[in-house]
């Protein structure tokens, strides 16, 4: 090697390793999970290199085009699943996060299988593909593959395994889009076909250009022209969405499964009907007001907020007019929630004085305590705030039940109150943490593009420190869209923690501000620590310590930390779906973050097999596809049925691994000793037993 090339090697190697100190000093090193794309479903199998009905519709060598019509081809309102070991950790956190979705806004409910005839098997394919409804095949296969866990994706190849086809499809389709035919991929024509009313049914439901199961405008397309052109042009940028359900999604299939309730819906209410949603007051003088505008509070309630001046109705509790040490209760209607945990979710305006209080009860029944005993779950401190404020409050509550607000009058002088409206109540964990974003239409209006607005820093559960990074006008080479990053940072449990980082799942929700939950499309994204993830350059274990792999950062209070790199997605959501639904409320938006811990599901889930098929056939070991390999610590599963005592035992055997698999699913340790108080640090902490017997007041 000559002089001159040794040396420019040199230069190269010190421009190599000046760059790696530079990022380290000056900026974070992030990795988008999208690679610079905003995947469809579509997208996605066309560049694995799949050919499905429609897009992503696989068909059994039986079918026939099998769709809604039919009652053989509905599953029962409790569907059997298998998670195959092939899936990724981070898909199969986010197909039991669209369980739940489905749980809290129809009567569907999944199970894990415990020797069903039928049931639907989840595998990493080589796309996001579905059968459509009940194919009575046994293990009925769904693929989730590659860039497919996300939420609303995961929902809409579920939606196709329980009967429907693309909302596309439907007869009257012409009657609401032109399909722009020479537009179109040559030999990709098929996909827009429609089925006649003896095929397909729409249930009675107009045409939803909102749907999830909609095809984007861009579907099949050559170059970039639309090929779905929307006959209302508000409409171009609706269809495509894979945000979650629309409202008429959710009306067809509870009509198709004739669902009355949700799994796990409780009680929404805000407050614009006269009875309150059959709220009672309790006794004394001072008591809430259903108000549309109060003196030294708010001047619009929330659930119209910027919709229409004097429309929509709060409760007040004014602590101004109210003598010392008054106490003014507004109690729910009795609840029957599913026992164990519950989320309580409203908006609180708080202008109360600094000693007035908010308590949170709970007053639970039983035959011991008739009249009820209540338990408390949070007190909240006045404070003037001057803005509507989201509470998240886990509840733990086993049997019939009223949920108590309690509002007290302190000794010092007070000019406001506490305000409640949209207030939800529903059987799930509550997000751990909330980011109230403010002003953002002028942060849209004025942030340059490639700037990153980042949130507090959190402590999850099990003691990690993190933050959230967002591209408010999107990063400099993908304009138009907000981007989001999920980074570890730094904290007070660093020592104690396991590093590399192993199998948390971040949850990013960009919540739609709607009073009811169950018409809410959030927006969410999920990210998943891989302990055994290497750096770009394979020098380091990219969820190790941030002391070790992050950069130092100094925070607006002057106090420093690290954060690690970060993982998200360029394209989390379009401005234009930003500005629609309700993710935008009287200026503000808000994120919920969630740091759960999902190691348990690196376990198989218990493999059984049915002894027989309804037909009296025996099932093929071949119709269960291979057990997954385990260590020794994986359930011993019966493959041989020699008597009836036996069978009647294997199956005891199988619904009790079942529920148990599920129940350590669902159970998550909250005895963290977490270093409390930490400046810029925002702790998710268990709700603490408060517990307080008391008679009704």
């Amino acid at each position: 090697m000559s002089a001159a090339a040794a040396m420019a090697l040199r230069w190269i190697v010190l421009l190599f390793f000046l760059g790696l100190a530079a990022a380290k000093l000056t900026g974070d090193t992030e990795t988008d999970v999208d690679e610079g794309h905003d995947w469809d479903i579509f997208n996605i199998n066309e560049a694995a290199g799949l050919d499905l009905l429609e897009g992503d519709i696989e068909q059994e060598e039986t079918d026939s085009r099998n769709s809604i019509i039919g009652d053989k081809y509905r599953w029962p309102t409790t569907v059997p699943y298998y998670l195959e070991d092939s899936l990724d950790m981070n898909a199969k956190g986010v197909i039991l996060k669209a369980f739940d979705q489905y749980r809290l806004k129809t009567c569907i409910d999944f199970t894990p299988w415990t020797g069903e005839e039928n049931y639907i098997s989840v595998f990493k394919g080589s796309g996001c593909f579905s059968s459509v409804g009940n194919q009575h095949v046994g293990k009925q296969r769904l693929s989730i593959g590659r860039n497919c866990d996300r939420l609303g994706t995961v929902e809409h190849e579920f939606l196709h395994a329980l009967g429907f086809w693309h909302e596309q499809s439907r007869a009257d389709r012409d009657d609401y889009v032109n399909i722009m035919w020479d537009r179109i991929e040559p030999g990709k024509e098929h996909n827009f076909k429609t089925y006649n009313d003896a095929v397909s049914s729409a249930l009675g439901v107009p045409y939803d250009y909102g749907s999830v199961m909609h095809y984007s405008k861009t579907s099949f397309n050559i170059g970039s022209e639309p090929s779905i052109v929307t006959k209302i042009p508000h409409f171009m940028d609706v269809i495509g969405q894979r945000m979650g359900f629309s409202a008429s999604d959710l009306t067809k299939l509870n009509s198709l499964y004739k669902c009355t309730k949700s799994s796990a819906f409780v009680d929404s209410c805000n407050f614009e009907l006269e009875n309150i949603c059959g709220m009672i007051q309790g006794p004394g003088k001072a008591k809430w007001e259903q108000l549309s505008s109060a003196s030294g509070g708010p001047q619009t309630d929330f659930s119209h907020m910027g919709q229409c001046k004097g429309k929509g109705y709060f409760m007040h509790f004014s602590t101004a007019s109210a003598e010392p040490a008054d106490r003014a209760f507004l109690e729910s209607r009795w609840l029957y929630p599913k026992p164990g945990v519950q989320c309580l979710q409203f908006f609180l305006h708080n202008t109360a004085a600094a000693d007035d209080v908010l308590n949170i009860w709970v007053r639970e029944y039983d035959e011991v305590n008739p009249g009820g005993k209540l338990k408390l779950f949070k007190s909240i401190s006045g404070g003037v705030m001057g803005s509507w404020e989201l509470q998240n409050i886990n509840l733990n509550v086993t049997r019939k039940a009223r949920v108590v607000f309690e509002g007290v009058r302190g000794k010092g002088p007070s000019k406001g109150g506490f305000s409640l409206d949209d207030i939800n109540l529903s059987s799930t964990k509550c997000p751990q943490h909330i980011w109230h974003i403010r002003n953002i239409t002028r942060l849209l209006a004025t942030t340059p593009a490639g700037e990153k607005l980042y949130s507090p820093r959190f402590l999850s559960p099990a003691g990690y420190s993190f933050q959230v990074g967002v591209y408010i006008n999107g990063r400099s080479d993908r304009p138009g869209y907000m981007a989001t990053y999920f980074y570890l940072t730094s904290g007070p449990n660093d020592h104690r923690l396991k590093w590399p980082c192993p199998w948390q799942q971040a949850t990013m929700a960009l919540m739609d501000q709607h009073s009811d939950v169950r018409e809410q499309m959030n927006m969410h994204r999920m990210i998943t620590t891989d302990p055994d993830k290497m750096s770009s350059d394979g020098t380091e274990f990219y969820w190790d310590d941030p002391r070790k792999v992050g950069s130092k950062v100094t925070a607006s209070d002057g106090s420093s930390y690290y954060r690690g790199p970060g993982t998200g997605t360029s394209s989390f959501i379009t401005h234009s779906r930003l500005k629609s639904r309700n993710f935008i409320k009287g200026d503000d938006a808000f994120f919920l973050f969630s740091l759960e811990d999902i190691s348990d599901l690196l376990a198989s889930q218990p493999l059984v097999r049915p002894a027989v098929r309804t037909d009296g056939r025996p099932v093929k070991a071949a119709d269960q596809g291979a057990p997954p390999q385990g260590g020794a610590g994986n359930p011993t599963v019966v493959t041989a049925v020699v008597c009836s005592t036996a069978a009647a035992m294997l199956l005891v055997t199988t619904v009790i691994v079942g529920k148990a698999w599920r129940l350590r699913r669902r159970q998550e340790s909250d005895e963290v000793g977490i270093i409390q108080d930490m400046p810029g640090l925002i702790e998710e902490q268990p709700t603490k037993d408060l517990t307080s017997v008391f008679t009704t007041p």
